[in-house]
């Protein structure tokens, strides 16, 4: 055990710390079960005990009876990797780019077009809409650049 569940300040009644010290104190068995003073570094806690059980080891072995379970081990997971994601998530991450660019610009452009027709109401709108497509370029030009930074970057780590 190491020092943070078995120091006496951390233990308190109630909680998994002195559950866990109990349990392994039932356990020992042969080993001997000592008594240790908790100190009021911490304070006293209501209906705290000034006494805390320790297991005191007499070898520093732990015995082969133990039953150990493990859970989630490697050899149960398929790790092979058929590297398909490395063509897989470029391919996406250009096609979202394309199209975090393309959106906007469908929608703005007809709008600037049909706003050059003298007759058109919203002809004194003009300059709304050119500033409106620098802004969307130079914004979606940020994005697609730190995009590309991120999965392009990992992507091209792994070839060869």
């Amino acid at each position: 055990m190491d020092e943070s569940t078995s120091s006496p300040e951390r233990l308190h009644p109630g909680t998994p710390a002195e559950e866990n010290a109990q349990i392994l104190a039932e356990r020992s068995g042969p080993q001997q079960t000592a008594r240790v003073p908790a100190t009021s570094a911490t304070g006293p806690t209501p209906g705290a005990s000034t006494s805390i059980a320790a297991p005191i080891s007499q070898s520093p072995e732990v015995t082969a009876t133990e039953h150990r379970q493990v859970y989630g081990t490697a050899k149960t997971e398929n790790l092979r990797d058929s590297g398909a994601w490395r063509i897989i998530l470029p391919a996406f991450v250009i096609l979202l780019c394309l199209a975090l660019l393309a959106v906007p610009l469908i929608i703005l452009i007809p709008l600037f077009v049909n706003s050059l027709d003298v007759t058109a109401q919203t002809h004194s709108f003009v300059w709304l809409w050119i500033v409106m497509i620098i802004l969307e370029v130079a914004i979606a030009a940020f994005i697609i650049r730190g995009l590309v930074k991120i999965f392009m970057t990992q992507a091209g780590n792994y070839r060869g």
